[in-house]
This record gives C-alpha cells, structure tokens and sequence, in this order.
C-alpha cells in the first residue's frame, strides 16, 4: 500500500499535498513537516521489506516541503521581473515534471510486467547460393550492340515506304515474353534475333529484351556467342527452362 499523509488539512498523497501548496489551496503555515516525517517513519516501521524506491521519494518530497516552508518564513524578495519564473510557478512546474516522469516509469514497469510473458525467437540465417549470371563468351557490350541492331532493324521497317501501318494495343508485357521465351527454350537453343517475332513494335523488343535479361539473372536461361560477330544463341540453364508456367514464369520476373 502507498504511503499516504493523513492532516487535519489534508488526506492523500503526498505529491498531491506538494502540488495543492503550489497552486495556493493550502496554506504551507499550517503544514508541519514533522508531523508527516513522524507518520511516515511509522509506515517505514511496518513494512516487511524497505522499498529504497518509496524512500528516495518521500526524501526528495520532504526536502521540496521544507524549502516551500522555508521560503515561507523568510523575507519575500522583490517581485520577479515580467517572463522570470516566481518560485510558486517553478515549484508548479518541478511538480508537473515530476508527475511526467512518475507516470512514464508506471507504464514501463507495466510493459517490463508484459514483456516477461512473450518469448521470441532470435532470427535465424539461411544464406542464399550466390547468383551465377551465364554470358558465356559474350560480354555485356555485345548483348547491348546486338539489342541496338534489333531496334535500328524495327527503325528502318517503319520508315520503309508502302508498309501498312496499324495502331494497335500492345498486348504484351515482360512478364509473358518471359513465358515465351521459356516456351520456345523447350525445344532447345535459339538465336537472338529470332527472340523477336517479324514486324515487332519498338515497346514489344524492348519487352523481350528486358524478359531474357530477367530470365538470365534469375538462372532460368543463358546467352552464349562461341566467337566474336558470330550469332548470341540463347539456351535454356540447367533446369531452367524444363516444363515452364506461365504463373511460375509472371511470378519469377514479377517478384
């Protein structure tokens, strides 16, 4: 049970008998220090075990409770200039902190209380096997020339005069070229032109360009080129390519 101050002027905590002082609704003269040490001596002598805690704190409300007497009986200095604090104001304040920090530490002695019911279980380490890119005998410059003669062919069929030109929706995305990429890998190895199907649409090479960049970085395919200028043959990885998904294949590029 808390210690609680039992006056003929007042009955409660003893925090709230310091803030009732502060804000001027007791009168401090007839507060006698003494006799609340002497009851609170009586409440130490009965507990079983000494609570330094409660101890500490009572020492440090007794001790503000002897400067607001102490301040009462001395001589009133001049009044505080416009913005200074008054000692009422500071005492009020030195309270109201006080108060703050009693209520945070009440919280966290509640959550340490719930804490100590929960286990948790520390993270574990599952190192992944590291990534293998296949560009076997080509380097990444190659692919890339290879990709811009693909364009520059898509640019010179739409400037070829007397082509019918039609405007249509693509239906395509990285996605499902992905998926026919792995479709067609099943068969066995293709050349990279033949990626791209006769009349492609600049956004569509671009697509089946970014799937078979996708595909060989997840390990589901690989681009060789056996000498230099000779075709890029793209062949399906080792495990790669058999049986494909389209699911598999939209969640593979997609995640």
């Amino acid at each position: 049970m808390a210690y609680r101050v039992s006056l003929k002027e007042f009955e409660g905590p003893l925090d709230l008998l310091l803030t009732l002082i502060g804000r001027a609704k007791i009168d401090i003269k007839d507060i006698f220090v003494s006799e609340i040490t002497e009851q609170y001596l009586s409440y130490m002598d009965g507990l079983d075990e000494l609570d330094m805690d409660s101890a500490s704190e009572f020492l440090a409300m007794a001790a503000t409770l002897l400067e607001i007497k102490s301040r009462a009986m001395l001589p009133r200095p001049q009044p505080a200039a416009e913005g200074e604090e008054t000692p009422e104001e500071e005492l009020i304040r030195r309270l109201e902190e006080y108060r703050a920090i009693k209520e945070a530490c009440t919280r966290m002695k509640a959550l340490e209380e719930t804490a100590r019911e929960l286990l948790t279980k520390l993270p574990e380490e599952y190192p992944l096997p590291p990534q293998t890119y296949e560009l076997t005998g080509l380097s990444l410059e190659g692919l890339a020339q290879a990709f811009r003669n693909v364009l520059e062919r898509v640019a010179r069929d739409e400037e070829r005069p007397g082509v019918e030109r039609r405007i249509r929706r693509d239906d395509f995305s990285v996605a499902a070229c992905a998926y026919r990429i792995l479709k067609r890998l099943r068969r066995g190895p293709v050349a990279f032109f033949d990626l791209f199907p006769p009349r492609a649409t600049r956004s569509e090479v671009i697509s089946v360009f970014l799937a078979l960049l996708e595909l060989v970085r997840l390990g589901r395919a690989s681009v060789y080129q056996q000498q230099l200028f000779s075709d890029i043959v793209i062949m399906p990885a080792l495990g790669g390519a058999s049986g494909p998904d389209e699911t598999d294949a939209v969640g593979a590029v997609t995640s």
